[in-house]
């Protein structure tokens, strides 16, 4: 391996025996080591050197650990700072995290921790820097962001047949699916499509609203007909007359709503609550659930009358889980969308995070994607989604994967590692004995010695090629298969036996 093409270090500290200490335990792997014993001299050697992670010690004498920190941000925006502490306060915490640290640890180290946490930063500094070096380009364009379904997946192909279908008619439709799939999108694309585009639209929760006030809401009513009602209010099929009114979670309505929702539809005529008046109200109604309406007609909780009244029409939106292709689209959408809005910088994400997305199971659909993707983009240190910025929900529930950095680093063994518990730093020793090494850990030892032994470059891809290649004929050339037992996409798993074929 060519010296330089190791991953550079810098240590800064202004304790000499600390700075040796992780030197000596550092130098056990594949890196350059430079060290710095001041802040001032630390952000100078940072702006020259760009080093892929910075030790930077949190108590110094002249400029302290946070204020070099906020000057390495703009020395080496890139490097990945691991600020050193003998307190683990939560001020501390805060602070290093607030000002873009990739992470901290306190002393004593241990020597498994230290090395498995450089890992990991060297491979954030890598993903950073592999994803700035792609010209950033949306997947969408904004013609595809009118309508806010996002999904070229083939389920969410048939589910826009069936818009364009229904579009232009006024037959009443029932959207169903799971909680967070897009029901309410489906509705309003409906509605953008129809004549009724220029009237109004109005969606109602009808699991949000008590029983006693969801009649008032969908009907209005008369003053002085019930305590507080002060005086006369429409209610939404009036509002909405001409429109499109979407009833959500109609499968919590009560049966005597249910009544007179039937009789609006069937008569095109409500009464407000108290009044005597009938009114004429020509509305289109797009209902929705995440209930099974089936099981509750059987049950005698739901009117079969409008059951069948509502369902002329049936759209089932799809789980996220059943289309995974369209996740990186969806990605893209949220953070176009976060970058329109100026509420985050971040424009893109990492070709592992978006591996790690596609793999989730998403229990909680679209909705949860897009939390992920806000949570994700305020932790994101920059313009990019690191897999170190995903939730620890998302990391630990995908298919299965190869452990994650700080696991399969390779842990120097005690032979390899200079003994240094006798050397003593800030409350105790610096670092602890690398003991007690598992078994598991000691086959990656004897497999990176056997593959640095033939090959001087491109491990990863060495082992990646013979895997893919004993999975693809133990499963038979099943695609399927293999990308499930790899824990990797399908499309992932395309492009690995084009690279393949291309190799032959």
């Amino acid at each position: 391996m060519n010296p330089d093409s190791k991953p550079l270090i810098l240590i800064i500290d202004d304790d000499s025996e600390i700075r040796y200490s992780l030197e000596r335990v550092l130098s056990s792997q594949p890196y350059r080591i430079l060290t710095a014993s001041s802040g001032e001299e630390g952000v100078v050697t940072a702006e020259k050197e760009h080093p892929h992670v910075i030790f930077l010690d949190n108590r110094m004498t002249g400029m302290s650990g946070l204020e070099t920190l906020q000057h390495l941000r703009s020395a080496s925006p890139n490097s990945m700072t691991i600020l050193m502490t003998a307190f683990g306060t939560t001020q501390t915490a805060i602070e290093a995290m607030k000002f873009g640290a990739f992470d901290y640890i306190i002393k004593p180290f241990d020597i498994k921790r230290v090395l498995g946490l450089t890992a990991k930063a060297v491979q954030a500094h890598q993903d950073l820097s592999a994803a700035q070096q792609t010209q950033y380009q949306p997947i969408l364009n904004s013609e595809d962001y009118k309508e806010g379904i996002v999904g070229s997946s083939e389920p969410m192909q048939q589910v826009l047949k069936v818009i364009g279908q229904v579009a232009a008619s006024d037959v009443t439709v029932m959207v169903t699916g799971e909680s967070g799939t897009g029901k309410e999108l489906v509705a309003r694309c409906i509605y953008q499509h129809s004549h009724r585009a220029s009237r109004p639209f109005m969606a109602v929760n009808c699991a949000a609203i008590p029983d006693n006030l969801i009649e008032s809401e969908l009907f209005g009513h008369e003053k002085g007909s019930f305590t507080g009602a002060t005086q006369q209010r429409m209610g939404k099929f009036e509002l909405c007359d001409g429109g499109t009114l979407f009833l959500d979670e109609i499968g919590d309505m009560a049966l005597p709503t249910q009544t007179k929702i039937l009789r609006a539809l069937q008569e095109g005529e409500i009464q407000r609550v108290g009044g005597n008046e009938i009114i004429k109200v020509n509305v289109r109604l797009i209902a929705a659930t995440n209930k099974n309406l089936e099981k509750l007609v059987e049950e005698k909780e739901f009117r079969e009358d409008l059951y069948y009244r509502l369902n002329v029409m049936r759209i089932r939106m799809p789980s996220l889980k059943e289309r995974p292709d369209d996740v990186p689209a969806l990605v893209d959408f949220m953070l176009q969308r976060l970058a329109k809005a100026r509420k985050t910088r971040v424009r893109r994400v990492s070709t592992e995070a978006l591996d790690r997305l596609c793999r989730y199971p998403w229990p909680g659909n679209v909705r949860e994607l897009e939390n992920v993707i806000q949570r994700s983009a305020v932790v994101a240190q920059s313009d990019t989604i690191l897999t170190k910025d995903l939730p620890q929900e998302v990391l630990t529930n995908t298919s299965p994967v190869a452990p994650p950095a700080e696991e399969a680093a390779p842990v120097a063994s005690a032979a390899e590692v200079p003994a240094t518990e006798g050397v003593v730093g800030d409350g105790g020793a610096v670092v602890k004995s690398a003991a007690g090494e598992s078994s598991l850990s000691s086959v990656y030892d004897r497999l990176y010695e056997l593959l640095r032994r033939e090959h001087d470059e491109g491990l990863l891809q060495i082992i990646e090629k013979e895997i893919t290649l004993r999975v693809l004929k133990e499963t038979g050339g099943n695609q399927v298969k293999t990308s499930q037992l790899l824990g990797i996409t399908r499309a992932t798993l395309r492009k690995r036996i084009d690279h393949l074929q291309a190799e032959d």
